[in-house]
């Protein structure tokens, strides 16, 4: 079985991003608690990111679900800065 068609078995959804290490997909989520989603996001616009944008786009995650999640934790994201407060 191809890696590919066993990925796609597995999440036919595409949640997450998968990277290919080895011929290993490896499966990365973000995480459900808003805490430790906050940590998260803002460590990677830090350190690999330039903006919101780009993150959602090569994680393939939707970037209105983590708008309202941090926002509902009472997160606001300041584009400028390029980081949630």
């Amino acid at each position: 079985l191809h890696p590919q068609t066993l990925w796609r078995r597995l999440w036919p959804d595409g949640v997450g991003r998968r990277r290919r290490l080895y011929g290993i997909y490896i499966m990365m989520n973000l995480p459900e608690d808003p805490m430790m989603l906050f940590s998260v996001i803002n460590m990677k616009l830090r350190d690999s990111y330039a903006s919101l944008d780009s993150l959602c786009e090569d994680m393939d995650v939707d970037k209105k679900a983590i708008l309202c999640k941090l926002h509902s934790a009472g997160f606001e994201y300041d584009s400028a800065a390029n980081r949630f407060w």
